[in-house]
């Protein structure tokens, strides 16, 4: 099995709710972690968002007149399908595939007696190209569990307005559930606060709302990110106790206020008013994508060509975003895998 880390950051706020209302400081919640109280981005959201980017890339390498008849890229060579072929679109079964295999199979209950005869623009999920294999199907007939496995992304550096400017929290069990285990790297008690620096200052810092005192420490967290990630972070952590991080992020989070408009008026409708809470732009996170290492022959891709397509669509999310509200300015991110 093959591990992907992945990094992201928000360049927009972030909302994925969770589905319902609820009485308290907002009317739309989002998703938690049910233990840390910490948003997070679940797994699912980034293995849909994912499968429907890959299918995207995909179809729009295809040819304008392939993609008008679908049945006609069947009678040619995978190879003469392309402008400016990728190794992971040769892959053969990509010639059944459509926009179709993203999201949700319409026609789970069809069954392929002849592949040559399948009606391409009716049949749901090909069951045959790269997206549908990394990602897995169910037809009536055969059903494949996907090859790559996502888990949640969750916070582990989250921006907090300063009089320093803005610092990036995060706290040393958040650290070591990323797989960053410092040696000699101590956790800060009661309400004070380190400021990773190379500066040798004692002060107090607000962290939003919450004025502590801090010392100095010098430890080389830097040292274990991406260089993507750390151009934005250094010499900008703080690293606070373990029993403070939940109560400062949720204490920080973005919260927008909205009103439906009449549309006859063109005014605020009456009682229409509602807030929302997201995930600020410049939070970073971290998660994985494990890839299940199957026998590759002519039915299976192998994680080689699965792992180029991840990069590839992982590029979309800078421009279309996940999670709910992104035509109205959330949901962008840039991921790092």
């Amino acid at each position: 099995m093959n591990s992907l880390k992945v990094y992201s950051m928000a360049s927009d706020p972030i909302y994925i709710g969770t589905g319902g209302y609820t009485i308290g400081r907002v009317d739309n919640t989002i998703v938690r972690d049910p233990i840390t109280r910490l948003p997070k981005i679940p797994g699912s959201s980034f293995a849909g968002t994912m499968r429907f980017y890959s299918t995207l890339k995909l179809q729009s390498a295809f040819k304008e007149g392939y993609r008008k008849d679908p049945n006609s890229r069947r009678e040619k060579d995978i190879n003469e399908l392309f402008d400016k072929p990728e190794d992971w679109m040769k892959y053969e079964g990509n010639r059944w595939s459509l926009m179709k295999c993203a999201g949700q199979d319409d026609k789970p209950n069809e069954y392929y007696e002849d592949l040559e005869k399948m009606n391409a623009t009716k049949s749901g999920h090909c069951s045959h190209c790269i997206v549908c294999k990394t990602f897995g199907y169910s037809k009536d007939n055969k059903s494949q569990q996907g090859i790559a496995f996502f888990s949640d992304l969750n916070i582990i550096f989250f921006p907090v307005y300063t009089r320093k400017g803005v610092m990036w929290i995060t706290s040393k069990q958040l650290l070591e559930f990323a797989g960053i285990i410092l040696r000699d790297i101590e956790s800060p008690q009661g309400e004070q606060v380190f400021v990773i620096s190379r500066k040798d200052e004692k002060n107090t810092i607000n962290l939003g709302w919450l004025n502590l005192p801090y010392i100095t420490k010098n430890y080389p967290i830097e040292d274990e990110l991406q260089e993507d990630i750390k151009k934005y972070i250094q010499n900008k952590i703080v690293l606070v106790p373990d029993d403070l991080i939940s109560h400062i992020i949720n204490s920080n989070l973005e919260v927008r206020t909205s009103v439906s408009i009449d549309p006859l008026t063109g005014a605020a409708r009456d009682k229409a008013l509602f807030t929302s809470e997201a995930i600020p732009r410049g939070t970073i996170f971290y998660g994985d994508i494990r890839l299940m290492e199957r026998p590759v022959s002519n039915d299976m891709p192998g994680l080689s060509l699965v792992e180029a397509m991840i990069k590839d669509a992982s590029k979309y999310y800078e421009s279309f975003g996940i999670g709910g509200m992104v035509t109205r300015g959330f949901g962008r991110m840039k991921v790092f895998i």
